[in-house]
């Protein structure tokens, strides 16, 4: 019996996102605010529309000033919203075929929300909030408890899980949401200014916990319009009226986010020594 070797390169593996000639506008006519555009089309003058890739276990910052076009494109990468033109693919899904029902299972399954104000409901204590996407999803009791509380100790707060808002410090209250994201085991993880409203230590603990997230293979696209926080991702996108105008790689994919391989570059020259 002859043994046939499959000499295939295997298939590159899915991008998390992919977007080609998206487009999103506002208003008609002369009054049309296009929030998403891209390059001019050469044969047309009109908007060619944002092409975008994205990896599996990237971490990629996007930058702009307000009205460069940075909400409209979250708001569309988290399916919170619909593109006027184009085509988005999550993890593989093209989102623009799927109604709202269907949207809102992406939502939950695909996609870890991270907010500026922490979204966290008021006199409910920390694994209560960690285990209703899960309660939405359809989990059982038992099974939501286990995952929340694992979900809990990654983010090192699983001592304070009977705990509620009002009892938790602001970087703590992020630690929940940033727990509350992760407990669906999303493709992608997205964050929107979440350091925005922490102090400098918080901001410090919370950039360290998504760089570690970050380092055990979890997409990461976060929106920033701080330097700092920019610095600890692998790829930066930065966006002006609507285009993306730079686009720097920072640390390869596959590899660890640039702080934490400064960290360890730090320690093993310290040991050499």
């Amino acid at each position: 019996m002859r043994h046939v070797i499959d000499k295939r390169v295997p298939a590159h593996p899915v991008p998390v996102i992919r977007i080609r000639r998206l487009t999103k506008s506002y208003g008609h006519g002369d009054a049309t605010v296009h929030a998403l555009r891209g390059p001019d089309d050469p044969a047309t003058g009109g908007p060619a529309g944002v092409d975008l890739d994205i990896e599996q276990g990237d971490y990629v910052a996007v930058m702009g000033s307000s009205g460069s076009g940075k909400s409209t494109l979250m708001n569309i990468l988290g399916c919170l919203d619909v593109p006027t033109s184009g085509r988005y693919l999550l993890d593989g899904v093209d989102v623009g075929h799927l109604d709202e029902q269907q949207l809102s299972l992406v939502r939950n399954r695909k996609i870890g929300f991270v907010f500026q104000s922490f979204n966290l409901i008021p006199r409910t204590t920390a694994l209560a909030q960690v285990e209703l996407p899960l309660a939405y999803a359809g989990v059982r009791a038992s099974e939501r408890r286990r995952r929340a509380m694992a979900a809990l100790s990654l983010v090192g707060l699983a001592e304070r899980a009977g705990h509620k808002p009002n009892e938790l410090s602001g970087g703590q209250q992020q630690r929940v949401a940033v727990a509350r994201a992760l407990v669906t085991a999303p493709a992608m993880l997205l964050a929107d200014e979440p350091t925005g409203n922490l102090d400098s230590r918080s901001t410090e603990e919370v950039l360290a916990l998504i760089d570690g997230l970050n380092a055990t293979g979890r997409t990461v696209v976060l929106i920033t319009h701080e330097d700092e926080v920019a610095r600890h991702a692998k790829r930066v996108l930065r966006l002006v009226d609507g285009q993306i105008v730079d686009d720097v790689r920072q640390a390869p994919v596959d590899g660890p986010p640039p702080f934490l391989y400064e960290t360890h570059e730090a320690y093993g020259a310290g040991v050499r020594a």
